[in-house]
């Protein structure tokens, strides 16, 4: 699946807020990998030094994680997400050079508070 296009566009659907509230309520049916994912761009997006465009690329992305009606419908089981982590993926790739160790170990940390033991092959970009 590829990402979709613009990803600029969905900013406007981006809330820290239901971010959070999504990630809770979804992060077992996601699955260590894609909550890695999301968490890395999270943790990035709160670094001054990530350029204005690289946050637009970010936020879009978590934008369009946010939105249960998208190219594949968040609720059609075993596919429903795989739009989401394609954009998510597409998005880590763009800015990867924004990925610090620091993001990457706060998104470690959270990862396993809430999954506990992770298999390392998960949580590797």
């Amino acid at each position: 699946m590829k990402a979709p296009k613009n990803l600029e566009k969905y900013i406007p659907d981006y809330d820290p807020r239901r971010f959070w509230k999504k990630l809770r309520r979804t992060f077992r049916r996601l699955g260590a990998k894609a909550v890695y994912y999301a968490l890395i761009l999270y943790y990035a997006m709160q670094n001054p030094q990530v350029s204005r465009k690289d946050k637009g690329i970010i936020l879009g992305a978590l934008g369009y994680f946010l939105l249960p009606f998208d190219i594949v419908p968040d609720f059609i089981p075993g596919i429903g997400y795989t739009d989401d982590i394609a954009a998510l993926s597409f998005a880590i790739y763009k800015v990867w050079r924004c990925i610090t160790p620091l993001v990457k170990s706060e998104a470690e940390e959270k990862v396993y508070e809430w999954f506990g033991d992770v298999d390392q092959s998960d949580l590797i970009l």
